[in-house]
């Protein structure tokens, strides 16, 4: 199989600096490392320690949907400015979560914007080579804002931008919490799949009859949590990465699987950062190598 595995970098690790980061990574197994921003030295570290890059961070994204079209006009020039300097240091495979600065704005305008606006963002990508992986999160609550996180906003915005260079991050921990079918998404939007996260979500039985699927009246119980379930490390929660690897190998999906560690066992501590990123690599290692 093609695949590799990588991660996000969590933010106690990524405190002790690309170059330990990158050596710590290769250490354990992993192929590649997800990065906020590209900049030489960052290359540098990542070349030096054999890991390669998984997918760089575009900022502004959200004012590429503000009401304002000098906002946006700003925005559009500062993510293309972006594109071209992570392509000109190699960089390939752009994530975006594209939250719209005003939260309250209703996802139907938002849609509206993005198709006037964004064009022009996929176009700079098709011709520098470079492929935007947008991300599944919901955005925070009560509103739920993000552009692209739902078969039907996916198919919308798929038909919309038809280009092979848009795409998406495919999480299937946001598709669980939200009640959606992720090996059906797999089959039906596997194509425009451009990176894969390795994160997983345990629904909470008790949780659930308490609170349904709204979020907890007097605060969540867990870190990472909105009440009725958690994001977990691979191999804790309800999804069958075995299944899931199947399906992008019949794909031909040739990217990295990237840990993206969002769970409240593991986070507080460099130490348990640490743990739970080789915890999860080893549970992802018995499918996806």
């Amino acid at each position: 199989m093609g695949f590799s595995i990588g991660m996000r970098i969590p933010g106690k690790i990524g405190a002790e600096g690309i170059e330990k980061v990158a050596k710590w990574a290769n250490e354990i197994g992993l192929d590649t490392l997800d990065v906020p921003r590209l900049s030489e030295e960052v290359k540098k570290a990542c070349q030096e320690a054999g890991m390669g890059i998984g997918t760089v961070d575009v900022g502004h994204v959200g004012q590429l949907f503000s009401v304002d079209e000098g906002r946006r006009a700003d925005a559009l020039k500062a993510v293309k400015q972006q594109m071209t300097d992570i392509s000109e240091l190699g960089g390939r495979v752009l994530f975006m979560c594209l939250i719209p600065e005003d939260h309250t704005l209703p996802r139907k305008e938002s849609f509206a914007i993005w198709k006037e606006s964004f064009p022009e963002v996929v176009a700079h990508a098709e011709a520098l080579g470079l492929y935007i992986a947008i991300e599944g999160w919901p955005g925070p609550a009560p509103y739920y804002p993000t552009l692209g996180c739902t078969p039907e906003m996916w198919r919308a915005m798929f038909e919309a931008i038809p280009s092979e260079h848009f795409g998406m991050t495919y999480d299937p921990s946001h598709l669980v919490r939200l009640g959606i079918d992720h090996l059906r998404v797999l089959n039906e939007f596997g194509e425009r799949i451009n990176h894969c996260h390795g994160k997983d979500t345990e629904i909470l039985s008790e949780e659930l009859y308490e609170f349904g699927t709204i979020q907890a009246t007097f605060g969540e119980k867990y870190r990472f949590s909105e009440g009725s379930w958690r994001y977990t490390i691979p191999g804790e929660g309800q999804i069958d990465w075995g299944k899931i690897a199947l399906r992008l190998e019949q794909l031909g999906y040739q990217g990295a699987i990237s840990i993206e560690l969002e769970d409240h066992r593991f986070s507080g501590s460099l130490e348990k950062e640490q743990q739970g990123i080789i915890k999860a690599a080893q549970h992802l290692k018995h499918y996806f190598k």
